[in-house]
């Protein structure tokens, strides 16, 4: 099993070797349009696509890259991955609003070097979010401070109205339209109160643009009256055209299927580590390794290979997951029941999967959605966790009873309703001290070979191994107790 998480890491790697090697060959100087879609709910997984978009899209040498947005938002740290992605491109870059770029699509809209918004579009509102039990809740000061913060870097390098855009983020600021003889300027209600006498008097006309308790929010008309829009299209060809690139190429980069993929497994994930952490219950409840324990590891190296795939999960959590499977393994194979090695092995990885799920592993001051990201994988993880022992006792309680409706094998097809025989009278022919040899391992409990007859026995909580010679303790009914002979 570590040879083939080894293989298939390297596989990985590899590939992406060989993309970034292949993305460095340069094509002639044709003059080209790279079009990038940003669409959907802002996730690692998109942040993924961005980057190995603008990877490929090295190999022309005279282009415009245009990011066509359609995006409601998502992950704050996902969208400042991207909107850094973005700020490291050389090339000029246009951000064009498809059909809308809310909230995390807003920010990663104002980080092109220019903004462009298809008819009837919208953007802003970019205001951090939590739920609770009376729904959606705008998370304070100390969560929106560092998003203002990367707003006010946006709109320094590309020219737009620092107040605005800081209004897409809080709600308590009042902005205003300030007109003087010689310029309009957009400012909050603090740096209006600021203003010298002398400038004051030179006020033509001030009027609120946005109030308190609003969020900044645009269509495309009122983005290009306030500076953020530089025009309103009906279609990607009449901006082109508008812009003079309409004669060139147009090179749309599409999502692959195992980016998609990947995408899709971070949605299912807290399914398939429930399945997985079932599964590997299961397995450990049950003698040998089998069809339980596959599926397991299946279910829960899917999940961490699509976090690699987005470049969440490194060797950090590789190491813990190695860790847990390896004492898990210690657990099936060599101790019995299910004790220390086994909760320290799903322990490892849950610790693994959690880090999988974060590109940090202590949250850092700064950042302070990281605090609520960490606690929301803890919950995932651990939530998924005790719905895979519900699962498994549902299994063992249910669905194992029948399995020999459905899958044939030697199963006891008769009841013994009619059975006299006396099963205690019976175990009596035994006694404490009889010898005999293990002919299954005992787990604690399996079969033993004594007097020349097959018998079901239990050790006193250690592993026999098959072939070993057992004596019996105590005969108890049909309880037999046996220990392993030392030699």
């Amino acid at each position: 099993m570590k040879f083939f998480w080894s293989l298939l890491l390297l596989t990985i790697s590899f590939s992406s070797v060989a993309s970034d090697t292949d993305s460095s060959k340069s094509f002639p100087a044709k003059p080209v349009v790279i079009v990038i879609p940003v669409e959907g709910t802002v996730d690692p997984g998109m942040a993924a696509f961005v980057s190995r978009a603008l990877r490929d899209s090295r190999k022309y040498t005279d282009k415009i890259v245009v990011f066509e947005l359609d995006s409601y938002g998502g992950q704050v740290d996902a969208a400042f991955q991207i909107v850094d992605t973005i700020l490291s491109v050389e090339d000029s870059t246009i951000s064009y609003v498809k059909t809308k770029a809310i909230s995390a699509g807003a920010l990663i809209a104002l980080a092109g070097n220019r903004l462009v918004m298809k008819n009837a579009t919208t953007i802003g509102d970019v205001a951090p979010l939590t739920m609770s039990n009376d729904g959606p809740q705008m998370l304070g000061e100390k969560y929106q401070s560092p998003i203002r913060a990367k707003f006010r870097t946006l709109a320094k390098r590309n020219g737009y109205p620092e107040a605005l855009t800081e209004s897409m983020v809080t709600a308590e600021m009042i902005v205003y339209e300030v007109q003087f003889k010689d310029t309009t300027i957009y400012m909050d209600s603090t740096g209006f109160s600021d203003l010298d006498p002398a400038r004051k008097k030179q006020v033509i006309s001030k009027k609120t643009v946005v109030d308190k308790g609003e969020l900044l929010t645009m269509d495309d008309v009122e983005a290009k009256a306030l500076g953020f829009s530089k025009m309103s299209v009906s279609s990607l060809k009449e901006m082109l055209l508008k812009l003079g690139y309409g004669d060139r190429e147009v090179i749309r980069i599409q999502q692959n299927w195992s980016e998609a993929l990947v995408r899709f497994i971070g949605v299912i994930a807290p399914i398939l580590i429930m399945i997985g952490f079932s599964a590997l219950y299961i397995e450990i409840r049950t003698p040998g390794f089998g069809v339980p324990g596959i599926i397991g590891i299946i279910c829960l190296g899917t999940v961490f290979i699509g976090q690699y795939m987005v470049g969440l999960a490194d060797y950090t959590e590789l190491l813990l997951m190695a860790i847990g499977a390896v004492l898990l393994a210690v657990e099936i194979f060599v101790l019995p029941g299910f004790g220390v090695a086994g909760f320290a092995g799903i322990a490892f990885m849950m610790l693994g999967i959690i880090l999988s799920f974060q590109d940090f592993v202590i949250p850092k001051p700064e950042f302070p959605w990281q605090g609520r990201l960490l606690i929301k994988n803890i919950m995932m993880v651990v939530g998924s966790f005790t719905g895979a022992i519900v699962v498994a006792l549902f299994f063992f309680r249910y669905a194992l009873p029948h399995i020999g409706k459905i899958v044939s094998g030697p199963y006891l097809k008769e009841n013994l309703s009619d059975a006299r025989a006396d099963a205690a009278k019976e175990a009596a022919v035994l006694f404490p001290g009889d010898r005999g040899e293990a002919i299954t391992a005992l787990r604690p409990s399996g079969k033993a070979l004594i007097k020349g007859e097959t018998w079901d026995v239990i050790s006193e909580g250690e592993f026999v191994d098959k072939g070993s010679t057992i004596v019996i303790r105590e005969v108890s009914g049909n309880r037999i107790m046996v220990y392993r002979e030392q030699t």
